[in-house]
């Protein structure tokens, strides 16, 4: 692959802003299902909240919900909203009472947590048959197909060296995640979006492998995809069709 392509825009500089502004949001049917199978809707409690896509979700059937990341970037680009409160704090030491939680999530954050001291964190602040959520989004799919095609070259091939090992979870939909808890079935559920060329790419730029590509001094993998993607997707203010896959892992505690 070509070293001297270089894209227009440096799309994979990004930060907690990109996340806020570039990550999707989970379908409202995913906040409805965890309430309705939540003890009590006293208090939700979102643990690796990011800038809080689910948190403020959670918020429409829930009296209380707090986000914990212990990104202090993340937090601050945490969008404020009614009875949500956010917290700068690890999954492994919750700042939150004994027995206070009646659902406890986290959404693509659990493979980075040190589980055994999360498990035992939601033991302690859950109230009796709390639920636990692990949520997970897999790999996005594309259309038409040779958008797709040139996509998971780049996600596998290009940059999948790059990923850390973490990655491999999720790309499972956590079914190898340590999860000691009654389980419970999920409903299927799906991500669907209509994106231009800026929000895939911006999307992209959220990725923790795009990060390591870039402190590598390897760039030129980036511009070409940009090149190749930008020439398949035609006009760039065309929305074309993006979906994700979302897995669950549940149980009560």
């Amino acid at each position: 692959m070509r070293n001297d392509v270089t894209p227009r825009k440096n799309w994979f500089d990004a930060g907690g802003n990109a996340y806020a502004q570039f990550r999707p949001e989970y379908p409202a049917g995913l906040s409805r299902f965890l309430a309705g199978i939540a003890p009590t809707r006293e208090m939700a409690v979102d643990v690796g909240c990011g800038n809080g896509q689910l948190t403020r979700q959670l918020a429409t059937y829930f009296d209380s919900v707090i986000g914990l990341d212990a990104s202090e970037d993340q937090i601050a680009n945490a969008r404020t909203q009614d009875k949500v409160r956010y917290l700068c704090a690890p999954a492994e030491k919750l700042p939150l009472p004994d027995n206070a939680a009646s659902l406890i999530t986290a959404a693509q954050a659990a493979h980075w947590f040190d589980l055994p001291a999360f498990y035992a964190e939601a033991r302690r602040i859950a109230v009796k048959n709390a639920v636990i959520a692990l949520i997970s989004y897999g790999v996005l799919r594309l259309e038409p197909d040779d958008l797709q095609e040139r996509f998971i070259e780049f996600y596998r091939n290009e940059i999948g060296p790059y990923w850390p090992p973490e990655r491999k979870l999720v790309d499972t939909g956590y079914a190898d995640i340590s999860f000691p808890f009654d389980e419970r079935a999920a409903p299927e559920m799906e991500i669907s979006r209509a994106w231009e060329l800026g929000d895939f790419l911006g999307y992209l730029s959220t990725w923790s492998a795009v990060r390591r590509v870039n402190d590598a001094g390897r760039e030129y993998i980036l511009a070409a995809f940009v090149r190749d993607i930008s020439e398949l997707w035609g006009d760039p203010a065309k929305k074309r069709p993006v979906s994700w896959p979302v897995n669950m892992r549940l149980g009560t505690i």
